[in-house]
């Protein structure tokens, strides 16, 4: 007879699966939180308008940092698209007062497109750090900016030219329809095609990628150009809006989306991460932004407050990564 098998009450907890579900949602529970929490601490924060202008003021930097996740999952990082931001604004404006209003507002995605493709270039031509390489092309394309504005702001208040960043759908923004169409376009090539594996293949073992056959330099160029587009895409809502174009537009741009991609949880290793979490990253740092305004609260503690979430998101990337 054989005796009692015993069995244990509970299975041992699992950290990786835990460290996994906190990389992959723990900046859709923070958000969620802060809603709640700002819900409660003032009336004025749950309402229709007021969530309509954070996703319109902060429209431009979601599709920085959709653009931007391509590139740091492929394992990079570019630090000029705030000065391609300023190049493209102010070429639109320039475009706009000069020959058509359209034609500006068109041709800023593609001068973003064409500066972004020489970020590409120069990084894989001179085989140089994507880090040290966009923090020289940046300082020269806002060089451009200063050249083509003559260190003058460009106003330009045209309504053919101001509908971009100013007018509506119903109660909806268009630009808030365009970040919505860009972001979903990014996803879609992310998630569902060839590129977009060969995007997650580069950032997470180039050797291997190249070993299989992967043009890396290629993808390398392709997420550089995209980044490079989705900066001309939003200094265009952002020139439209103001109806200014200005040398100095998009200074730190680059900064708050790495930073948004990063609390997302994309890994800054490279070979992980997703568009939505990215976007999550924007609600935060806007909901971060709109809350203290609301609770007139010291601007130290924003600061502080944003720090703090991006060291706890590299923490937490940097665990699951040793994991």
């Amino acid at each position: 007879m054989s005796g009692p098998t015993t069995t244990s009450a509970t299975a041992p907890f699992n950290w990786a699966s835990a460290m996994r579900f906190l990389q992959r949602y723990a900046i859709a529970v923070m958000v969620l939180i802060l809603m709640v929490a700002l819900t409660i601490l003032s009336d004025s924060f749950l309402t229709v308008q007021n969530l309509i202008n954070i996703l319109n003021q902060n429209a431009p930097l979601a599709i920085v940092a959709s653009a931007m996740t391509l590139v740091i999952i492929c394992g990079s990082f570019d630090l000029s698209v705030g000065a391609i931001f300023a190049v493209a604004g102010v070429s639109a404006a320039w475009l706009a007062l000069n020959v058509d209003p359209y034609l500006g507002l068109i041709a800023a995605p593609f001068v973003g497109l064409l500066l972004g493709t020489v970020n590409g270039a120069v990084i894989t031509g001179l085989r140089i750090h994507s880090f040290l390489a966009t923090l020289a092309t940046g300082l020269m394309f806002r060089g451009i900016a200063i050249l083509i504005t003559g260190g003058k702001l460009i106003p330009v208040r045209i309504p053919e030219f101001t509908w971009l960043g100013r007018e509506r759908i119903g109660p909806v923004y268009i630009a808030i329809i365009v970040m919505l169409i860009f972001a979903v376009a990014i996803m879609v090539l992310l998630n569902r095609t060839t590129i977009g594996r060969k995007i997650l293949a580069v950032g997470g073992n180039e050797e291997a990628a190249i070993l299989s056959g992967i043009r890396t330099n290629r993808i390398k160029v392709l997420t550089f150009a995209i980044a490079g587009f989705s900066a001309g895409l939003a200094s265009a809502i952002a020139v439209s809006r103001i109806s200014m174009g200005q040398a100095t537009a998009g200074t730190g741009i680059e900064l708050e989306a790495i930073a948004a991609v990063i609390i997302g949880g994309t890994s800054i290793y490279g070979g992980k991460g997703a568009i939505w979490r990215s976007l999550a990253g924007v609600i935060m740092l806007a909901l971060i932004n709109n809350g203290f305004n609301i609770l007139n609260a010291d601007p130290f503690f924003k600061d502080f407050t944003t720090g703090l979430i991006i060291v706890a998101a590299v923490a937490i990337s940097a665990m699951g990564n040793r994991r």
